[in-house]
Order: structure tokens, then C-alpha cells, then sequence
């Protein structure tokens, strides 16, 4: 199973490369916040020539995993699964997701691109989902560097399937939302929305 880059490290690279060009975590980097509008008046798509060049690629490792605050069993694609929050933490500008998805059916779950951005060229990472602010009316989306068609997120990726009683680690990094935002609700797409998840 392929695996994303860490949270700590991931942190770590990005907080670096947004002190070091300017940058904010509102200004278009992925995964700043985007204010929500009405479906009649929706920002158009950002550009992907646009997006800033790309870093130097990181070294790959598993996402840390923490005590569950949320989940549930949901039944996607005819298989059923458990998906398990494991923390959701500021960590000055930006904020990390961790959580775990466990195939409990007798079939492989074949997972495709329902997490991802394909039009990004991300389709096989978790890259499409994203944290939603309901009381400032803002959506962050999942961080991300380089340009199309060798865009990088900030974020796991994954095989296809997921194997009968496999437990998939994932994790996303995110622009953070203001200090006085404790709570936020947690679009994972296919796998459904998590409301007031608790920021530590």
C-alpha cells in the first residue's frame, strides 16, 4: 500500500515554504480556506497553471494515528466499512487530519477516485475532501504544491482496493482555521460528512 508523506513532516516543509515565499494559508496554495457561496454564484475552478511551483518531493511514510473522536460504519459500493477520526490538530498556520477507514466486508473495496481531484490529476489521494466552517461560511481544501500535471498534495494516496479486514491510515494537511474555531465539520465525500469534530 502506498502511503503519503507525515503530518509532522508535512507541517514542518509547508510552514517553511509559506514564511519563506510570503505567503498565507488563505492565498491559493489548496488548502487555504474558500468562502462558501450560494450554488448560483460559485467561484470558478482556480486555474491549475497557476499553482506554485513545485518542491523537491518528499520522503514517504505513514500517517500518525491517534485516539478516535468520531466515526461510524457506512456501506459504500456494496462493501461496508468503519471509518474511525483520529485527530484533527493545529499545528501553527495549518491543521492535520488523521483517520482510518477498515474494510469489513468479504470483498476487496474498490475505491477508484472517490476521495480524490481527479481534474487536479490527484485522483488516487485523498485530496478532494476537505474541512467546512458552517458558522464563517468557509471551505479549506486539501494543501497542495506544484503545478498540472505534476500537482502534489499535502496528503495520502492509496491503492484501488482495499482488502477484506485491511485498516487503511490517511491523513490530510490544511490551511488552519482561526483559533476561535473549535469545532468543524469534516466532508470525506464518499464516506460522508463528520459534523463538530472537535480541533485540538
Amino acid at each position: 500500500m502506498r502511503r503519503g508523506i507525515t503530518p509532522v513532516v508535512a507541517a514542518f516543509v509547508l510552514a517553511a515554504m509559506l514564511s519563506g515565499c510570503g505567503l498565507l494559508p488563505g492565498q491559493q496554495l489548496g488548502g487555504g480556506g474558500e468562502e462558501q457561496q450560494p450554488a448560483s454564484q460559485e467561484k470558478p475552478a482556480t486555474d491549475p497553471s497557476e499553482r506554485p511551483a513545485e518542491p523537491a518531493e518528499q520522503e514517504s511514510a505513514p500517517a500518525e494515528q491517534g485516539n478516535v473522536i468520531a466515526g461510524r460504519e457506512v456501506k459504500v459500493g456494496g462493501t461496508d466499512l468503519t471509518v474511525q477520526l483520529t485527530g484533527l490538530k493545529r499545528q501553527g498556520r495549518l491543521s492535520t487530519l488523521t483517520w482510518t477507514v477498515t474494510n469489513k466486508g468479504d470483498l476487496k473495496w474498490q475505491m477508484n477516485s472517490e476521495m480524490g481531484d481527479t481534474p487536479s490529476n490527484l485522483g488516487l489521494t485523498v485530496a478532494g475532501i476537505s474541512l467546512v466552517d458552517p458558522v464563517n461560511g468557509k471551505r479549506y481544501t486539501v494543501a497542495r504544491t506544484g503545478k498540472y500535471p505534476t500537482t502534489k498534495c499535502l496528503c495520502s494516496d492509496y491503492d484501488v482496493f482495499t482488502e477484506p479486514d485491511e485498516v487503511l491510515p490517511l491523513h490530510a494537511t490544511f490551511a488552519a482555521p482561526p483559533p476561535d474555531v473549535t469545532k468543524i465539520n469534516v466532508d470525506l465525500k464518499v464516506l460522508g460528512v463528520f459534523t463538530d469534530v472537535p480541533i485540538s
